[in-house]
């Protein structure tokens, strides 16, 4: 049933085969966006029964890794320009990544410029927090 959904069709996309990973993830503290992808892709969508995967609010490539300064940046990109759950979808990443990750790393999660109609606004709700 999709009556009152401010998106109530959106373009669902096969979900990418999970890359098998040999080494010891808590071996040292390097991350990466693959990992880092791999721990938010089954986040699911506040109005739909599909993951911010398959609906491409979250790609790999648009997580990047500052070894050096400690800092992760995650964009994601909402279904549709209007979407009232941003802050939602922001809230869901933080929660799932705080505890993943060594205690100096710094994570920012933003909406991707120019996809949101609002989201100079959306942002404020992200403020950066380190973990």
């Amino acid at each position: 049933m999709t009556l009152g959904l401010i998106n109530a069709n959106p373009v669902v996309h096969a979900k990418k085969e999970r890359v098998a990973r040999s080494e010891d993830p808590h071996a040292d503290d390097a991350v990466d966006p693959l990992e880092i992808y791999d721990h938010v892709r089954d986040i699911r969508d506040p109005e739909h029964p599909y993951s911010l995967e398959q609906l491409s609010v979250l790609s790999e490539e648009s997580i990047t890794v500052d070894e050096k300064l400690g800092r992760i940046l995650i964009m994601f990109t909402p279904t549709i320009q209007h979407c009232s759950m941003v802050t939602v979808i922001g809230l869901c990443l933080r929660e799932k990544l705080k505890d993943c990750f060594p205690p100096h790393f710094k994570v920012d999660i933003k909406v991707a410029p120019g996809s949101h109609a609002d989201e100079e606004s959306g942002d404020t709700q992200f403020i950066p927090i380190a973990f």
